[in-house]
């Protein structure tokens, strides 16, 4: 009987076996290769949507985010907003391209840069820089496959809209044939070139002004009969691709 025990006791301290070894390996190196590939997927999940959330951010610096408004008018127009062209590249978001007087960035904000050099507003989840020509994407390849991020269906819908206003008189009338040329409207708004240009006109003789040409953001608009030097200032929202329309009323039976 003790000699049956003793059997017993040394066939279990015999280890295992090296086909046994060679199993655990085996099963240890297909866990391993499962979890460094779900570690790989996690990862690449991670950098895309912050590449996302980075491009997005970047097409809001340059054009708006069309989310913030105020009383139902949008209110943030980003770069173009602010100097009336595309910034020539990522950099004039953070820093004036050229000691332009209407720019009022920076735009975005890199809490980890030390200079424009290593800036990583510009690197997108893999450390590959952004791709801008100035048009109406941003993009990121970084990842193996383009991620782009579209901030306005053209840049014409930026930078060439039209700003339609009707001239009034207190009891609805226009100007007719007889005020029309004593009715000016300025409209003033930034030129491309970092200053603001003023664009006048008269109305016809049903009151009706259009501007062209206008880049979005919130510009300013005056109204004047010209006898009176009675003006009336507005301040009109541009929205991409559309025609901003203002109804101007005078205070008076003036015509």
């Amino acid at each position: 009987m003790k000699s049956k025990k003793m059997g017993i006791y040394l066939r279990l301290n015999n280890g295992y076996t090296l086909v046994e070894v060679i199993i655990v390996v085996i099963i240890m190196g297909i866990i391993a290769s499962i979890a460094m590939k779900s570690l790989s997927t996690a990862t690449y999940i991670v950098r895309t949507e912050e590449t996302k959330k980075e491009l997005e951010q970047l097409g809001f610096a340059i054009s708006g985010n069309p989310a913030m408004a105020s009383g139902g008018i949008r209110t943030d127009f980003g770069y173009v907003g602010d100097v009336g062209a595309l910034p020539p590249n990522l950099d004039a978001l953070v820093v004036n391209p050229g000691g332009y007087s209407t720019w009022n960035g920076p735009y975005v904000r890199d809490e980890f840069s030390d200079g424009l050099t290593n800036s990583e507003f510009k690197l997108d989840g893999w450390g590959k820089q952004y791709s801008y020509s100035a048009g109406n994407t941003i993009s990121s390849s970084g990842g193996g496959s383009a991620i782009t991020f579209t901030y306005a269906n053209s840049t014409a819908d930026l930078l060439y809209n039209t700003v339609s206003i009707s001239v009034i008189d207190l009891d609805y009338t226009p100007p007719g044939v007889v005020y029309k040329d004593s009715i000016l409207a300025f409209l003033t708004y930034p030129d491309g070139a970092g200053a603001l240009v003023a664009d006048t006109k008269n109305p016809n003789s049903n009151g009706l002004v259009v501007f062209d040409s206008i880049p979005i953001g919130i510009h300013r608009l005056r109204v004047v009969f010209i006898p009176d030097s009675d003006t009336l200032t507005r301040n009109v929202s541009v929205n991409p691709g559309q025609n901003s329309y203002s109804e101007i009323q005078h205070f008076a039976d003036v015509w």
